[in-house]
């Protein structure tokens, strides 16, 4: 595992952000977090990074501790924090530039500043000053400035949160990219659509994991509304759980033959069965 986290709590003062968190990140793939804002997504990212120091509880990254390890292991992460930490009055490219100067050797500085502008598609506006640049242009550079050093564990907090549509399907174009050559992306986001494109979700909510598991696991976890019309215009509608042996089953029951004129199968989608595994988790 890439990532163990064991009963981590968090506390600032009176106010409980992380409340005894648990989970274990795989390799190679996109682990999401996901829940509304306030539910600790950015205090939890910024404990695995060794940004603030966790109340109690263990955390392990790489096999490192965040904070007892953190200069060997800041050198194998990469951090995009919600806010773009950038120089408004510097060059897309000289910002790239100045986070790579952390590791890059002077003789292949500019060589990596290429590649990864290119990675990133920055190259029509990398001379450009970032401060001209839109929200959208902002995060993908601060994204190039995570990636620079070829890290091998990727941190990114809403990356993609308020970004034009095809900026952020691109987005999770080049997070598959990375996963596809053995980087591990641990990303959160409040956004239902970018859950479907990870690998595994976590839910938390006020500082606790509500569950852990696959979109797809949790998709069957829904209920499918069966909707039949028949040649003789009636219609007639069923409502069964998600899950492909309960979906069989009811549409074995039904009888379907030639008098059916249409046959639609609708699914909750994972906005509202996470809301409602939200919600009766309270």
């Amino acid at each position: 595992m890439v990532v163990e986290v064991e009963n981590l709590v968090k506390n600032y003062g009176k106010f409980k952000a992380l409340r005894g968190i648990s989970l274990n990140v795989p390799e190679g793939k996109i682990y999401g977090l996901i829940g509304p804002n306030g539910a600790g997504k950015s205090t939890l990212i910024k404990a695995l990074v060794g940004s603030v120091k966790p109340t109690s509880g263990t955390v392990k990254v790489l096999g490192l501790h965040p904070l007892e390890s953190k200069w060997k292991l800041r050198e194998q992460l990469g951090y995009m924090p919600q806010s773009p930490a950038l120089y408004d009055d510097l060059s897309a490219k000289d910002n790239i530039k100045f986070f790579a100067r952390a590791k890059e050797k002077s003789s292949t500085l500019n060589q990596r500043v290429d590649e990864i502008i290119k990675f990133t598609e920055l190259t029509e506006r990398a001379n450009d000053p970032v401060g001209d640049f839109s929200g959208g242009m902002k995060k993908r550079v601060s994204l190039a400035c995570a990636l620079i050093h070829d890290p091998q564990v990727i941190f990114l907090d809403e990356p993609t949160a308020a970004i034009d549509p095809h900026l952020k399907l691109r987005s999770w174009e080049l997070f598959r990219e990375l996963t596809n050559r053995g980087k591990t992306i641990f990303v959160s986001t409040h956004l239902m659509d970018e859950a479907l494109l990870c690998d595994q979700i976590t839910i938390l909510r006020e500082g606790e994991i509500i569950t852990t598991d696959s979109p797809k696991a949790i998709l069957e976890k829904g209920n499918s509304t069966i909707k039949i019309s028949m040649n003789d215009g009636s219609q007639k509608e069923v409502s069964c759980p998600s899950a492909p042996a309960a979906l069989a089953a009811t549409i074995a029951a039904l009888h379907v033959d030639a008098s059916v004129a249409t046959f639609e199968i609708m699914q909750d989608d994972l906005e509202k069965i996470i809301l409602s595994i939200i919600n009766t988790k309270k």
